[in-house]
């Protein structure tokens, strides 16, 4: 990971003033067999803990955090589909052969009129039962990783009823454009576009999984969320501390690296990615040990690693600036894309308020 690491990083410049997808590095990725290590044993995969998940995902973070966030939606809903297995059994194992072969997978659930799928809103996409398929209408935002997808796995109200579903759409399925929307000054690798359905059909088996839009349950696999911004976070931080090393301005003796408040920052930066770091770690490695029963009593503890994690990364990369100084500004350094990413961390699920709130009820029963 180390290596396939400073590949990213080698790149992530030219990928993100150009606003392009690192097509590149998810091909490394296939190359490298990680796209499958999620996939269960029984399915010819590695079945790796979260915990190993979490922290290959840091790793690549520190070469690239597009990169990063994009294969985790797949590596993750990859893990999240072996543990719970919500869907029927053929349609599991046609979606894990193609995985095996290096398919990538996305959820897109997001709409510009309905906001975050996890405030509850339901889908404006539409599902119709015509004869024995499903004929799908509609547009999907953030659909991240969509320039390489092979699978949608598209959220839609079925028409008459108020029953919400995700179905499985190829990519291949006539109908299906991806439009180059994506304009963000974060995490512009992403290829986080949209996807809009017109008239798409699929046949009706691929309607794979029945929910309840904002009550998702508890999920381990989201803290590859968190995972990637403490990636971040840990770039910035080596950025910084080789820069002070290397930078003697000719005001002092040697570099600033001795200066007291350049110690007193990185100090800083190195407590916050301790706590956050042993945060992560700790509550994945409660996942891999805990029952059915008890992870589903783990959503508040979810909800409170990707707040401090993300938080922290943000305090991370702005002291990191703060011992740069105004070089860090420039668009050629990393530290203001570092700068951009990880503020994209807030806008990730679950939002902050949210999970403030999900613990304020759990601490007052």
């Amino acid at each position: 990971m180390e290596e396939l690491a400073q590949r990213f990083l080698s790149r992530a410049a030219e990928v993100d003033e150009d606003g392009s997808f690192p097509f590149q590095n998810i091909s490394d990725l296939k190359s490298s067999g990680y796209t499958s290590l999620t996939l269960p044993r029984e399915y010819g995969g590695e079945g790796i803990s979260l915990y190993d998940f979490v922290r290959f995902q840091e790793y690549i973070a520190r070469g690239d955090g597009s990169t990063a966030l994009s294969i985790g939606w797949h590596m993750g809903i990859i893990q999240d589909l072996g543990e719970k297995k919500p869907w029927k059994e053929p349609m599991l194992q046609m979606l894990f052969n193609d995985v095996k072969d290096g398919a990538l997978i996305n959820n897109c659930a997001s709409e510009r009129q309905t906001g975050s799928p996890t405030r509850g809103g339901k889908p404006t996409t539409t599902a119709v039962k015509e004869g024995n398929q499903w004929v799908l209408n509609g547009r999907k935002t953030f659909s991240t990783m969509s320039p390489i997808l092979d699978y949608f796995n598209v959220t839609a109200t079925i028409q008459d009823s108020d029953q919400v579903g995700y179905f499985l759409i190829p990519r291949v399925t006539k109908g299906v454009v991806v439009e180059e929307t994506w304009d963000s000054i974060a995490m512009r690798g992403t290829g986080s576009h949209d996807v809009v359905l017109n008239n798409v059909k699929v046949p009706e088996d691929y309607l794979v999984q029945m929910i309840e839009p904002g009550n998702k349950g508890a999920s381990g696999w989201l803290l590859h969320i968190p995972a990637c911004y403490l990636g971040i976070a840990q770039a910035a931080q080596t950025y910084a501390i080789n820069f002070a090393k290397d930078y003697s301005p000719n005001s002092i003796k040697g570099s600033i690296l001795d200066l007291p408040n350049v110690q007193h920052k990185i100090g800083e930066m190195e407590l916050e990615l301790l706590r956050a770091r042993h945060f992560l770690h700790s509550v994945a490695k409660q996942w891999d040990d805990s029952s059915e029963e008890e992870r589903n009593k783990m959503l508040p503890e979810l909800g409170a690693v990707k707040h401090a994690v993300t938080n922290a990364a943000i305090s991370v990369v702005d002291l990191a600036m703060r011992v740069v100084g105004a070089r860090s500004l420039s668009q050629k350094n990393p530290l203001q894309r570092y700068y951009r990413d990880v503020r994209a961390g807030l806008h990730n699920p679950p939002m902050d308020d949210m999970t403030i709130m999900l613990l304020a009820k759990n601490a007052s029963k």
